[in-house]
């Protein structure tokens, strides 16, 4: 089975968990990395190092922001760990979707995944309007 660490700037990782885990309930295999203010990227890799031990060996990181300290940590220690990649980005939708494909998973398939839930998870409402909208003229219900 495949683990999940989410790593972000601040207290956005465990929030994203404690959120997950409202709508999907708990979850096994996921451990949450915040990085503060006073802690620098050898911090970073010590507490993947340790999320680690408790959850690999394969796990896919889903960080904040590509390039952010939170990625560069994470990119180095994929580097020297096989079984491990790392996704940016990381989002509510692509946490529950993520989580919810990750038994008999493996983490290439769980990246493809996370990418799309990324990607579908962002919507706007002027164009939920104009499908509205059109759905409307057209006799279709949403």
């Amino acid at each position: 089975m495949v683990a999940l660490i989410i790593a972000a700037h601040g207290e956005l990782a465990p929030a994203l968990l404690a959120s997950t885990q409202m709508i999907m309930g708990p979850l096994d295999n996921v451990e949450a990395v915040d990085f503060t203010k006073s802690e620098g990227p050898d911090d970073l890799l010590a507490k993947y190092e340790d999320a680690y031990k408790r959850v690999g060996p394969d796990v896919l990181f889903l960080v904040d922001l590509f390039g952010g300290s939170p990625f560069n940590a994470a990119a180095r220690f994929a580097a020297v760990h096989p079984g491990v990649d790392v996704v940016t980005g990381v989002s509510l939708p692509m946490l529950i979707e993520v989580s919810a494909g990750m038994n008999g998973a493996d983490v290439p398939t769980l990246v493809k995944s996370a990418i799309a839930a990324g990607g579908s998870g962002i919507r706007t409402y002027s164009q939920m309007q104009t499908t509205v909208s059109t759905a409307d003229e057209e006799g279709d219900e949403l």
